[in-house]
């Protein structure tokens, strides 16, 4: 059998109908044996979030579901995948409807949220059949793709994966669910947004692929994240553990779990634009090796530093465990605990607080070695191999990463 290669199409890639027919072209020309990882088409999500969220106004919801994904894919209904798409359309009316009752249900949201994935699946494989490849849709769930955690999951459980996993069905080009799989309990669970990216690397893993190629509309990673406004080049190559912390700091174009999986086997990761198909990659992840200057600056704006005159205890960390919530350092001892965490989810662990709250303008995370003085307030929280990271106060966040990408990349630049 050829090498398999993954590619994921976020929903980035699923804005309109002819986005299909550049999927098309990309594995008509792609070496290897294809797998392909598909997202929500693009806001499908977040029109599927709001009718689980307030299951009473979701009316005409269903109707509106078939006739988008129809125009993406004509003839859907009446092709070999038209029993699947009446079931999910059909799912969907049966959780809304509970939602709607008593009969509420962290499941019924997580099938509803589920069913983006599944219509997505169907309607690409839908039109690649009718370009000539032999595309067929495949549920991650259904299949034995194990999630750790019940109901809503921090990532996927390569182990548990790998020995359920039924491998036999993957057969073709299959259009493979991201996002979800099979919780620790039984039933469907969910991962956090974007954590499709996880399902691809998790699925190169299981399928020992030669490598993942990422479809998105953006030039690879930057060296800011383009939302502050601020114009930079695209980083041409991350090691995993710089990855894995601009991810979590500074760049949404990966989810902070996605080289997870990749690590052990070292298997590469490319990030392509789907509108310059023909062109390299615009950022490669892969094995880490030494670096001797600045790659990124990451920044989350809204720091809250808890300081506590006792330990950390077990309710609380129960709770940031369950709730999920990003620590981005805790340190306790058996006289004072000190813990950081962003200020959005502060109301999650409120309550268990003990101490003070101080709040500070953000967490700036610098990948690459700092040379000379750090031009700006901060106070440094930790250094390792992959970066620094710093809590700033200032007024203007944007101007102050403009003057720090500034002296740093300018300062290296002179060396």
């Amino acid at each position: 059998m050829d090498e398999i290669i993954v590619h994921k199409f976020g929903g980035s890639c699923l804005r309109e109908s002819q986005d299909i027919d550049r999927i098309f072209e990309v594995l008509k020309k792609s070496p290897g044996t294809p797998i392909v990882v598909v997202s929500a088409l693009w806001g499908m999500t977040d029109i599927l979030l709001r009718a689980a969220r307030e299951p009473r106004y979701a009316g005409r919801l269903v109707e509106d579901l078939k006739s988008q994904h129809l125009r993406f894919a004509p003839g859907l209904e009446q092709g070999p995948f038209g029993d699947l798409f009446v079931k999910v359309l059909n799912g969907i009316s049966t959780e809304l409807v509970k939602l709607s009752s008593e009969d509420k249900s962290l499941r019924s949201e997580n099938l509803i949220l589920a069913a983006g994935e599944r219509l997505s699946a169907l309607v690409v494989a839908h039109r690649l059949c009718e370009s000539g490849l032999s595309a067929h849709p495949v549920g991650a769930e259904d299949i034995g793709l194990r999630l750790k955690g019940s109901g809503r999951a921090t990532k996927i459980d390569i182990e548990s994966s790998n020995i359920w996993l039924n491998r036999e069905v993957l057969v073709g080009v299959p259009i493979l669910t991201g996002w979800f799989g099979q919780g620790d309990d039984g039933e469907i669970a969910i991962l956090s947004r974007g954590g499709s990216d996880h399902s691809a690397a998790a699925f190169a893993n299981l399928m020992d692929a030669k490598k993942i190629i990422l479809w998105k509309d953006v030039d690879g990673i930057k060296e800011l994240n383009p939302r502050w406004g601020i114009d930079t080049k695209s980083i041409p190559y991350l090691g995993y553990g710089e990855a894995a912390e601009l991810s979590r700091h500074g760049t949404p174009v990966i989810h902070p779990a996605t080289v997870d999986p990749l690590v052990k086997k070292g298997i590469p990761l490319e990030i392509k634009n789907i509108t310059k198909p023909n062109k390299p990659a615009a950022t490669m992840i892969g094995p880490d090796i030494s670096i001797s200057s600045i790659k990124a600056i990451g920044c989350q704006p809204g720091v809250a530093v808890i300081n506590s005159n006792a330990p950390l205890h077990s309710d609380l960390l129960s709770r940031l465990e369950s709730a999920d919530v990003t620590a981005w350092s805790l340190n306790s001892t058996p006289e004072k605990m000190r813990l950081i965490i962003p200020s959005s989810e502060l109301y999650l662990i409120e309550d268990l607080v003990d101490g003070t709250i101080e709040h500070h303008s953000a967490m700036i995370s610098i990948i690459g070695p700092i040379i000379g003085k750090i031009e700006c307030v901060h106070e440094i929280i930790s250094t390792n191999n992959n970066g620094t990271r710093l809590i700033v106060n200032c007024d203007d966040i944007p101007i102050m990463l403009e003057n720090l990408h500034q002296s740093l990349f300018s300062r290296q630049d002179c060396k």
